[in-house]
C-alpha cells in the first residue's frame, strides 16, 4: 500500500543520488585526465622541436653546448622517464596503474561495476626490441591476442582502453549473475546457466497470473562483449499464457535490456508483482 509506495520512492531517490554522484566523479576524473593529457602533449611537442633542431645542427656549432635551450642526452632521458611515469599516472585515473620494471612496465587493470571494486588483472610488458606481452593474468576467453595484434604496437593507450572495456563488461555481467543467485535464489527455478564469458545467461522464474503460477524461461544474449547489458532477450512460457502474462513478459524483456539483472528483479518486488 502506501508504505510500499514510499519505500519504492525512497529506493528510486537513493538510486538516482548514487548515479548522480558517480556521474560527477566520472566527469571530474575525465577533466583531470584531459588536462594531464594536454600537458603531456605540450611537453612532448616542445621536446620534439628541440631534438629536431639539435639533430639538424641548428642549435649552433660545437662549443655552443652551454646554450640552455639545447637539451643534453641526459636531459632527454630524464624527460622520457618522467613522461612514462606521467603516462602511468594518467592510466591510473582510468583504473589502470603500472610500475617500471628492469625490462619494461607491469600494468594492473582494476575492474568495477556500479561503484563496486571487483577484480584486478596484470600485464607484464617488455619494451625491447619492441613492445610485447611477457606475462599476464587475463582470462583465456578474453581476446587478448587479437586486441594486442591490432593496437599494442600502434596505440598503446587504445590497447588498454579496449582491453579494459572487455574486462569491465565481463566482470559486470558476472557480477549481475552472482547477485541474482545470491539475493534472488528463492525466485529462480532450477540453476542459472552461464558460459565462461557470461555473455549467455539462461534461467527460469515463476510469475503468478489469475491465481496460478507460470514458468518464464529467459535467455539473455550479450552480442556486444564490451557491454554489460544484453542485446537480445527472449522470454518464453511453456504453456499458453493469458494476455496479462504476455504483457508482463514484454515488460520484463524491456527491463532486462535497460537495467542490471539484479536491479530488474528488485524492481519487480517494488512494483508488487508476484514473482516466485
Amino acid at each position: 500500500g502506501v508504505f510500499a509506495h514510499l519505500e519504492m520512492l525512497e529506493a528510486q531517490a537513493h538510486e538516482a543520488a548514487v548515479k548522480q554522484e558517480a556521474t560527477e566523479q566520472q566527469e571530474e576524473k575525465l577533466a583531470r585526465l584531459k588536462a594531464r593529457v594536454q600537458e603531456l602533449r605540450r611537453q612532448r611537442d616542445e621536446l620534439r622541436a628541440k631534438v629536431d633542431l639539435q639533430q639538424k645542427g641548428q642549435l649552433g656549432k660545437e662549443g655552443s653546448s652551454a646554450d640552455p635551450a639545447q637539451p643534453s642526452a641526459r636531459a632527454v632521458l630524464e624527460w622520457k622517464t618522467k613522461s612514462v611515469k606521467a603516462m602511468l599516472q594518467v592510466f591510473h585515473l582510468t583504473g589502470i596503474s603500472g610500475k617500471l620494471t628492469k625490462r619494461g612496465v607491469c600494468f594492473c587493470i582494476s575492474t568495477a561495476y556500479e561503484g563496486t571494486y571487483l577484480d584486478s588483472y596484470h600485464l607484464d610488458l617488455l619494451t625491447k626490441p619492441e613492445v610485447r606481452i611477457h606475462r599476464h593474468s587475463v582470462p583465456i576467453f578474453i581476446p587478448l591476442e587479437q586486441i594486442a595484434g591490432k593496437y599494442l604496437q600502434a596505440d598503446i593507450r587504445r590497447f588498454f582502453s579496449v582491453l579494459s572495456d572487455h574486462l569491465n563488461a565481463y566482470v559486470g555481467r558476472r557480477y549481475q549473475a552472482d547477485q541474482l543467485q545470491e539475493h534472488f535464489s528463492d525466485q529462480i527455478e532450477g540453476t542459472l546457466q552461464r558460459n565462461s564469458l557470461c555473455n549467455l545467461l539462461v534461467f527460469n522464474y515463476n510469475v503468478w497470473s489469475e491465481g496460478k503460477p507460470f514458468l518464464f524461461n529467459v535467455r539473455l544474449l550479450y552480442g556486444d562483449v564490451c557491454c554489460s547489458l544484453p542485446t537480445e532477450v527472449v522470454i518464453s512460457c511453456r504453456v499458453d499464457a493469458p494476455s496479462p502474462l504476455a504483457e508482463m513478459a514484454a515488460a520484463h524483456s524491456d527491463l532486462f535490456r535497460r537495467v542490471a539483472l539484479h536491479r530488474a528483479f528488485r524492481s519487480f518486488r517494488s512494483a508488487g508483482e508476484r514473482v516466485d
